[in-house]
């Protein structure tokens, strides 16, 4: 099955890049943020599915929590993690074992981390100790679900596993999490990836809506740092130790900067196979980051220095965009910023307009059932026209003009030079 695996995200990523088009991208608040642009050789380390406070397998480290192991290593390296964890999987039965090697190792219907039947040993609500550790020394914390119950189908691979299948349970699973952090820690989460990158809700809504209403980016990854696929060799766990660490190696040793901003993904837990690689190949990834210069921040941290994938520190600009981002949607969904490109009537509504119009009254309309609203750009739109900032007549994919913007200009400082999304942002007054 693990082949199988194997052979379908190959097949998906050909099809992704060869045969299907690139996802339309939109200006919104939630971004995905998979890397960053730096020419600094910083980059960040996420980890999910945990904590765990099963030993390692093999246990090399005398029975200590697996989530320990980690945070041992990333002390010893001066790294800062970032750990997306979930609440608990013990309310996720009834349900059966599927064989170990394949996806449903930790259960047919639903995901048991860190195992099935081991629900009470891993995540947020049993594992105290382990996150105050997490806080405590400097790591991050996003939000993996806290149920891990897929959003949406995904017929491929996980067809047999049910789903929450609507936006308000996804949220309402989401909130729980987020609850408990504040709650029981004090700690706010700002970003969340979804439970096995499923995006899809329903027909409707996607993780988009969801982490736009609670204020979340989406976390995302840039590189697997792999470990989690089992392998079939005689020795599988050196096998699989290797394949965490050598992929890594030969992109360092193509280029020494290939790192610079890069978000790297791994696993708190066991692999399919009921392994940690991670354990062991954690401490040789850092060895080489470390020995080739880098430094491994939180994902936050990485953001706070350079928010974009496409503007660095070296755009003439770039102060205005970080500090307008921080409380406006200036950025694409692929968080992109694409400066140069024409801004549109619906961009600029994204822009101009109140969070609560672009996303609360957005969501409230489509979840009445009004189809007029399915756009992103809908009720930003809509609050722009009301406004009298667009004419009633401007569409959203239509290019800004000084003709569209005759009723806006107490936006700007001065009326844009141009209609490029550089000038446009570069003159708004917020």
């Amino acid at each position: 099955m693990s082949t199988f695996v194997r052979i379908g995200k190959k097949v998906k990523k050909f099809a992704k890049s060869v045969l299907l088009p690139e996802p339309k991208t939109h200006v919104g608040y939630c971004r995905r943020i998979e890397r960053v642009k730096t020419n600094e050789r910083v980059c960040a380390m996420t980890f999910d599915d945990g904590p765990m406070d099963l030993p390692a397998a093999p246990d090399l480290f005398g029975g200590r929590a697996l989530t320990d192991v980690l945070l041992d290593v990333l002390d010893e390296f001066n790294a800062k993690g970032t750990f997306d964890v979930v609440g608990t999987t013990a309310e996720n039965y009834p349900d059966v074992k599927g064989a170990v090697g394949t996806p449903a190792w930790g259960g047919v219907a639903f995901d048991h981390y860190p195992a099935f039947e081991c629900d009470g040993r891993g995540g947020a609500v049993s594992c105290p100790q382990l996150m105050e550790r997490i806080i405590r020394e400097g790591h991050q914390i996003t939000n993996h679900g806290y149920r891990h119950v897929l959003f949406g189908k995904k017929s491929f691979v996980y067809g047999k596993r049910h789903t929450l299948g609507s936006l308000d349970r996804v949220l309402d699973d989401l909130t729980a999490l987020d609850r408990l952090l504040r709650g029981q820690y004090g700690y706010s989460m700002c970003m969340s990836r979804p439970p096995h990158y499923v995006d899809r809700i329903d027909g409707v809504f996607t993780s988009y809506d969801a982490y736009e209403k609670m204020g979340y980016q989406y976390l995302a990854a840039s590189f697997d740092g792999a470990g989690w696929l089992p392998s079939k060799s005689e020795s599988p766990f050196e096998a699989e130790v290797d394949e965490m660490v050598l992929p890594l190696q030969k992109k360092l040793e193509e280029d020494p900067d290939s790192f610079c901003g890069q978000i790297i993904f791994q696993k708190d837990g066991y692999n399919m196979g009921l392994r940690t690689p991670v354990a062991v190949g954690l401490r040789r990834q850092l060895e080489l980051l470390t020995n080739a210069g880098y430094r491994v921040v939180t994902v936050q941290e990485l953001l706070d220095r350079s928010p974009f994938a496409d503007v660095g520190a070296d755009d003439p600009d770039f102060e205005t965009f970080r500090a307008l981002a921080k409380t406006h949607a200036v950025a694409y969904s692929n968080n992109t910023l694409q400066p140069d490109k024409p801004m549109t009537c619906g961009e600029f509504a994204m822009l101009a307009a109140p969070r609560e119009a672009a996303v609360d009254e957005r969501l409230r309309r489509l979840l009445a059932g009004s189809r007029a609203y399915r756009s992103r750009y809908s009720g930003a739109m809509a609050w722009c026209r009301e406004q009298g900032l667009l004419p009633k007549h401007a569409k959203e994919n239509t290019p800004l003009n000084a003709e569209l913007l005759k009723d806006a200009a107490a936006l700007f400082t001065a009326m844009p030079e141009d209609f490029s999304r550089r000038a446009v942002l570069r003159a708004f007054q917020k």
